[in-house]
């Protein structure tokens, strides 16, 4: 009896000793996704890597003369060359969206590496919506035609315009990073990086 109750003590110890062992022993982490999940993941939080800007644009048609080229040169231009005695004014509203094209954005564009993930980042592209329930054109003598095609060019210079902004591009690409990395570090990746081509590596 002596004898069986010793057992009993034994391989209750030796049970209570493992399952110790087994909770302090370090948990196995989850596997990391592979390129292509990382992929299709990062294109689930495409709406929150854009960054969206409201602009607008008091546009005379009366212009003073401003050199070909310049962001708002060739409306000037336009105007002058096309009409005789332009008048009036617009003023335009608009909204630029900046994004990263994450269209491009394929397995090849990430590598991983234990817990490392490298992502070669696509380009930022800039697309300008205007507002035309705002846009207010005063004492035109242009028809409807040539007003449209003012509005137009008006949409491409406000694109020129905030492709040339570096500050606000580099805005829009650092939130991208951020967005990116937030979810990259919730799927068990300890440090993201991102290239471009001829580019540093920046690490987060």
């Amino acid at each position: 009896m002596r004898r069986l109750v010793l057992l009993v003590a034994f391989g209750l110890a030796v049970g209570g000793g493992l399952g110790l062992a087994l909770r302090l022993l370090p948990a196995r982490a989850a596997p990391v996704p592979d390129p292509p999940a990382v992929v299709m993941r990062i294109r689930e939080v495409a709406r929150l890597e854009a960054l969206d800007v409201a602009l607008y644009k008091k546009v005379s048609f009366a212009p003073d003369p401003a050199p070909a080229g310049s962001l708002w040169g060739d409306v000037a231009g336009w105007l002058r060359h096309t009409f005789a005695t332009p008048r009036g004014k617009a003023i335009v509203f608009a909204d630029a969206h900046v994004a990263l094209e994450l269209e491009r954005l394929d397995a090849r564009s990430v590598s991983v590496v234990g817990r490392t993930v490298t992502i070669r980042r696509p380009p930022l592209r800039t697309t300008v919506a205007l507002r035309p329930g705002e846009t207010e054109i005063i004492g035109s003598n242009l028809d409807s035609a040539d007003t449209a095609r003012l509005l137009e060019l008006a949409r491409r210079a406000f694109e020129q315009e905030v492709e040339r902004d570096a500050a606000l591009q580099q805005r829009a690409r650092a939130s991208a990073e951020r967005a990116i990395r937030a979810l990259l570090y919730t799927v068990g990746f300890t440090d993201v990086v991102f290239v471009d081509e001829g580019a540093t590596a920046t690490a987060g």
